[in-house]
């Protein structure tokens, strides 16, 4: 095809709609986190956040090999703590209990689990959690796919 002015022409707005839509679509955006490298987490040197009864510990927070954004958080709990209200979001979570118990509420349906206990939580359900116990709670989130 011999590329005439007038070809040129027609074809700009073209391109330039498709370089737009590049540009907005989510794989075109430059990831704010990091790829994450091998590395061992050791739980008394990660820092340690206090909100009242609560304490969390970020481990980790960025990218995969692929891109895929992944963090994991430890919490603990004091007794007839929730982390905070039930919500929804884009990403999934698992949420992988190590001591104590928790109330695990998705989509409206309660259900206890002990030390030991997983649950998975899809996208945009309505989950939250609550320590009933009268000891503290701690747990393991594995948040997939959460961005920012």
């Amino acid at each position: 095809m011999k590329l005439t002015r007038r070809n040129l022409a027609a074809m700009l707005p073209a391109l330039a709609a498709a370089q737009s839509a590049a540009a907005q679509s989510p794989a075109a955006k430059p990831m704010d986190k990091p790829t994450l490298g091998s590395k061992a987490y050791r739980f008394e040197d990660l820092p340690v956040k206090v909100n009242g009864q609560n304490r969390s510990r970020g481990v980790f927070n960025g990218k995969n090999h692929a891109g895929y954004p992944v963090d994991l958080h430890i919490t603990e709990l004091g007794p007839g703590q929730a982390p905070h209200a039930p919500h929804r979001h884009a990403h999934e979570e698992i949420v992988m209990l190590q001591i104590g118990l928790l109330d695990v509420t998705i989509e409206g349906k309660v259900t206890r689990v002990t030390a030991g206990s997983v649950a998975y939580v899809n996208s945009n359900e309505e989950h939250g959690w609550k320590n009933p116990g009268p000891e503290r709670a701690q747990y393991f989130v594995i948040a997939i796919g959460r961005e920012g």
